[in-house]
């Protein structure tokens, strides 16, 4: 079994999602979309592998916006295209914040700029624990999405949607995947400034995180067995 995860920045790894992933038997590729050399360029060309040759797809997140085609349509375009080509062939697909949003522009839905950003831990209620369980997970996204006429939102705050399914699509607005060292990478990255801007003690955030990590992988590994067992199988 092969899994196709779309990195989007280089500051973003997959983490303990991809690490539950290869204990599932998957061998993974990951794409890396935007190099470090061009994160401030992120314009770059739009080259995805076909997907006829894999078995999953993971996007990952990303500190762009997905409507910002100025920016980063070059890729970003493409990228819906292929997640198109994706859900028509049978392809599961777990979108992750960004990847999350792209579901949603791929599939009828729609992403804009939000009025509640959310940054940091924050509880999400959910319809099915099972699937997505409810409770505390990390939140880091400026932009909100509106859910696909065909899709079933099933989890929630008072900020935005928070998860839906579609077929063998399940999009999360959170990040399951973070870790204390891939929030160290996101603060020294300018993430320090923009916490700060929301009120938050970087350095508090990332200690928060640190107590939480064990439980946060836990939980990651939970969301991707169920998503495998119950949405991939769909």
């Amino acid at each position: 079994m092969r899994a196709l995860i779309i990195q989007h920045d280089h500051v973003s790894p997959p983490g303990p999602v991809a690490e539950r992933l290869e204990q599932h038997g998957y061998e993974i590729e990951l794409h890396e979309v935007v190099s470090e050399a061009d994160f401030h360029a992120p314009g770059v060309p739009g080259e995805f592998p076909d997907v006829s040759g894999f078995d999953l797809i993971v996007p990952m997140g990303a500190p762009w916006s997905a409507y910002d085609h100025d920016l980063i349509g070059s890729w970003v375009l493409p990228e819906l295209d292929m997640l198109r080509d994706a859900d028509a062939r049978g392809i599961p697909v777990l979108g992750i914040c960004f990847g999350g949003q792209l579901l949603a522009a791929t599939h009828g839905g729609s992403v804009d700029a939000s009025d509640r950003p959310e940054v940091g831990w924050a509880e999400v209620e959910s319809d099915d624990d099972s699937l997505v369980p409810s409770g505390p997970w990390f939140e880091w996204h400026y932009d909100h999405w509106v859910v696909p006429p065909e899709a079933s939102e099933i989890a929630r705050n008072d900020n935005a949607s928070q998860a839906f399914v579609l077929r063998r699509n399940l999009a999360v607005q959170f990040h399951p995947e973070l870790t204390a060292a891939m929030l160290k990478g996101w603060l020294d990255n300018g993430g320090d400034e923009k916490a700060a801007h929301f009120g938050l003690d970087p350095d508090a955030l990332l200690a928060e995180t640190v107590e939480l990590d064990e439980r946060s992988r836990e939980r990651a590994h939970a969301l991707v067995d169920a998503f495998l067992a119950r949405v991939a199988t769909a």
